[in-house]
């Protein structure tokens, strides 16, 4: 497994690029505003646009030199898994070892599922055997492997990357707590408040050290923000525009599950889930298309800096 540790300790922040036009710019800008990741999700259908990530990315990589590149997430279980290798292998030798994999199981939308020809309720094995066989296929020459979704029979897989890409496993639930704990490099959960961050936290701790295994798992966290100067639009568009991504009211939510109001209560809010663990924080922007490039320089500057002063 890599090392996905943020270096010093230090808090690490990632930025979602969030359309699928222009995607060189929006990296490009991402990189500019000082941000350590720039990250992208996927589905294939979904209630909003969106794109592959390991095609997003791929573009962001040539248009980058120094930022870090990550998928949040890849819906591990709707690829065959050496094919999945062979994508991940090729994104982070091209984009010189910049690429993280952030991992998860899907299934909020069983349409996708059902199109692609993977059952839903086969995706938790699906992702852990996929796992498995991607691990060794980017270390080990003449891989064979039996498995209950993948046969392997002596293959190798070239180029492989100089090392194995960082993992993050995702998710919000205990099966998600122990596929990080077995194979993860770091912990990339979203949906949480921060008790739960830490209860998650504890939780793979334990689950790794049970495993033998001494190396921890990197604490992070996917979170959607919304920063502006009025607290109150803040909240009001977080909850407008999470409403219509995930097709259910998020006015009574906004509060528990993302980061939304004015520099101060972001700062706040940042620094309750810094206490409860996370070191590497992936916002999401939740707003209007016209106040989202604003939210996000909003955050980097008016926020970011606060809290890295806090930590230095």
């Amino acid at each position: 497994m890599s090392d996905s540790t943020p270096a010093d300790g230090k808090i690490e922040f990632g930025l979602a690029i969030r359309r699928s036009d222009d995607i060189a710019g929006q990296a490009q800008e991402i990189e500019a505003l000082g941000y350590d990741y720039a990250t992208t999700g996927e589905h294939v259908f979904f209630h909003v646009p969106v794109s592959n990530g390991f095609i997003s990315l791929a573009v962001a990589a040539g248009a980058t030199t120094t930022l870090k590149l990550m998928t949040s997430i890849t819906l591990i279980p709707l690829y065959p898994a050496a094919l999945c290798a062979k994508l991940a292998a090729s994104l982070d030798v091209a984009s010189g070892g910049r690429f993280h994999l952030g991992v998860g199981v899907g299934g909020e939308m069983p349409s996708e599922f059902e199109a692609c020809g993977v059952p839903v309720r086969e995706r938790g094995a699906r992702t852990n055997e996929a796992l498995e066989i991607m691990q060794r296929l980017w270390t080990e020459d003449d891989v064979t492997f039996e498995g209950r979704f993948n046969t392997l029979s002596g293959v190798t897989l070239a180029p492989k990357p100089a090392s194995p890409p960082p993992v993050w496993v995702s998710g919000r639930q205990d099966a998600a707590w122990r596929r990080a704990a077995r194979y993860g490099d770091g912990w990339l959960p979203y949906m949480y408040t921060p008790e739960r961050l830490a209860e998650s936290n504890e939780a793979i701790a334990r689950y790794r050290e049970d495993a033998g295994n001494p190396t921890p798992v990197t604490p992070g966290l996917f979170i959607f923000f919304c920063c502006h100067p009025d607290n109150d639009t803040a909240i009001s568009y977080a909850a407008e525009r999470l409403s219509k991504q995930y097709a259910q009211d998020f006015s009574q939510l906004v509060h528990k599950y993302a980061i939304a109001g004015d520099p101060d209560r972001c700062v706040a809010r940042l620094n309750e889930y810094i206490d409860a663990g996370a070191r590497t924080i992936v916002l999401s922007a939740a707003s209007p298309m016209s106040y989202i490039e604003q939210s996000e320089r909003f955050m980097a500057d008016e926020v970011l800096p606060r809290i890295r002063e806090g930590q230095a």
